[in-house]
């Protein structure tokens, strides 16, 4: 990738995606490099699409040269996150497909799982393939960051599992998103771990 993703990290809240928009966008009006500039205006897509202005979102994408194989795939995971979160899962699907044989072919691990994830969401039939698939590829990785995608696989399973009523297997999930979250994660990741446990137990 041509940037690092502890750059997005500083420039994303996701709690707030209209001052991420307007931070990504104005470090892609200042990146000099243009593929870096590139993957830069994919996350302001991304931005439109969770305030939900898919078709501006779409109109960023569209302008977005794809200039590396790291931009295609990028390209492809947002355009798959606005189908998906438009309502459109079964369009979502083949994107998010796309994206992880592409990452897969040029190393790009952490845009790889997080192919893989998004498939585990869009693809529920075959949610449980998709998130074993991201662990062994983790499991394979060293790099810390990239372990944190551990937390947000563990607590979508077990979420999956709740909505089952399996609260004993969600339970073991979010034990595990919980140790992923102490180990690699956020303090916020670790909270909202220990939400999910307490409300998990409490049906047990």
């Amino acid at each position: 990738m041509a940037i690092a993703q502890t750059l997005l990290d500083e420039l994303w809240d996701f709690s707030d995606p209209a001052a991420s928009q307007v931070r990504l966008g104005a470090a892609a009006d200042d990146e000099t490099d243009a593929e870096a500039r590139a993957e830069l205006e994919t996350q302001v897509a991304r931005a439109l699409g969770l305030q939900e202005r898919y078709d501006d979102a779409d109109a960023v994408l569209d302008r977005v040269p794809p200039l590396s194989v790291a931009v295609s795939v990028r390209i492809a995971l947002e355009r798959g996150r606005l189908r998906n979160s438009g309502g459109d899962p079964a369009a979502a699907v083949p994107l998010f497909r796309a994206a992880a044989e592409a990452a897969t072919s040029a190393g790009l691990v952490f845009l790889l799982v997080d192919a893989l994830h998004m498939l585990a969401i869009a693809d529920r039939a075959h949610a449980a393939e998709w998130t074993a698939h991201a662990l062994r590829v983790l499991d394979a990785d060293g790099d810390a960051r990239t372990q944190r995608w551990r937390v947000g696989l563990h607590n979508n399973a077990g979420w999956a599992l709740f909505d089952a009523e399996d609260y004993a297997a969600a339970v073991a999930e979010f034990e595990l998103a919980k140790d992923a979250a102490t180990r690699w994660g956020t303090p916020q990741q670790v909270a909202w771990a220990d939400e999910a446990l307490a409300e998990a137990r409490a049906l047990l």
